[in-house]
């Protein structure tokens, strides 16, 4: 017969409400939240032309949180997605500028040079820092500076700019009031929520995350499982670019600067962890869909420019924070399991 404490019920309960709160429903809860402080604040929060919006602009931090969330899981970091879009936005942008070229050629050989590129740098980061056991923060801080050198230097900081007429209307396209290049985040989000649950290599990225030498005794060659993660980080890069000139209409070599915090931000909001073997993909969903909401919120409350950078940055301060709380509390209720 087992004898339960009072103590012991009561701070399981608490441990439980803790997990909760800070687990998907709890972020779920929070986003259910501030949508409803901004109706009630917020002139035309709730038309159908701002939900629109909103799904805008959450699109390009989704799908770079995307490729972020599988590049945490096995606790690495990625800071040069910014730099790495701005450059694959530069080459993929001359390659639909040819003069000659049928669009729908002109069309796929931008998309397959952006995932190319984006790809290409995603292996660089992931390949260096395995080879040499250089940590990710250090080669994707200096990929930072390549990447975005490499596309000042590609059109000498030149703007691209004269894409076909059909490729700038898929920017704006929508399906059943849905922006179509929401609908393309989303089904990269649903996609990737698959093969982390539902296959073998899905879950030896946690595992690689959570224990790596345990994954390497089980046979598992966790160095390339790190290098994955970082290749479909790249391409995500890649995808989002695509996106990018799409809706913008243009390629500059200037963009993206401060995109990869977002990213960070949103998959740390979302239930990662910055340590590893924690997270998914609907929790980052949820972590930009927050960012976005806010930031929209604010801009129709009238709160400048200046203002918005610095409440971005405190979410970002408060996600580190929540995270650090995160792995004490998961740490607890292990020993509380063990015991």
């Amino acid at each position: 017969m087992t004898i339960s404490s009072p103590v012991v019920e009561r701070d399981s309960k608490a441990l439980t409400v803790l997990r909760w709160v800070l687990g998907e429903t709890g972020i779920l809860v929070a986003l259910l939240a501030l949508i409803g402080v901004f109706i009630v604040i917020a002139p035309n929060f709730l038309s159908a032309a701002n939900i629109a919006n909103i799904l805008t602009q959450i699109t390009l931090n989704t799908i770079l949180a995307t490729g972020m969330t599988f590049v945490i899981l096995v606790g690495g970091i990625d800071l040069s997605v910014g730099s790495a879009l701005a450059l694959c936005a530069m080459v993929s942008g001359l390659v639909l500028t040819i003069p000659g070229l049928p669009v729908p050629v002109a069309v796929l050989g931008c998309i397959v040079t952006s995932v190319a590129v984006g790809l290409g740098v995603g292996f660089l980061n992931g390949f260096i820092s395995e080879t040499w056991k250089v940590p990710s923060f250090i080669v994707t801080l200096g990929m930072l500076n390549i990447a975005r050198g490499a596309a000042l230097q590609t059109t000498n900081a030149k703007a691209v700019f004269g894409f076909p007429q059909q490729f700038n209307d898929f920017g704006t396209a929508s399906l059943a009031g849905i922006p179509c290049v929401f609908l393309v985040a989303l089904a990269f989000v649903i996609l990737g929520q698959i093969v982390l649950s539902k296959t073998v290599f899905g879950r030896v990225l946690f595992a690689v995350g959570n224990n790596e030498e345990s994954a390497r005794l089980a046979g598992h060659r966790t160095a390339s499982y790190k290098v994955a993660a970082f290749c479909i980080c790249g391409l995500m890069v890649g995808v989002a670019a695509v996106i990018y000139m799409t809706r913008l209409h243009t390629s500059t070599p200037i963009i993206g600067n401060g995109y990869e915090l977002n990213a960070i931000a949103a998959v740390i909001i979302g239930g990662a962890s910055l340590f590893g073997g924690k997270g998914s993909l609907v929790g980052t969903l949820l972590g930009a869909s927050l960012l976005g909401v806010l930031t929209d919120g604010l801009l129709l409350l009238g709160v400048g420019d200046f203002m918005r950078q610095m409440v971005t940055g405190a979410v970002i301060i408060f996600a580190v924070i929540i995270d650090f709380y995160r792995g004490r509390f998961s740490d607890r209720l292990l020993l509380r399991a063990a015991l």
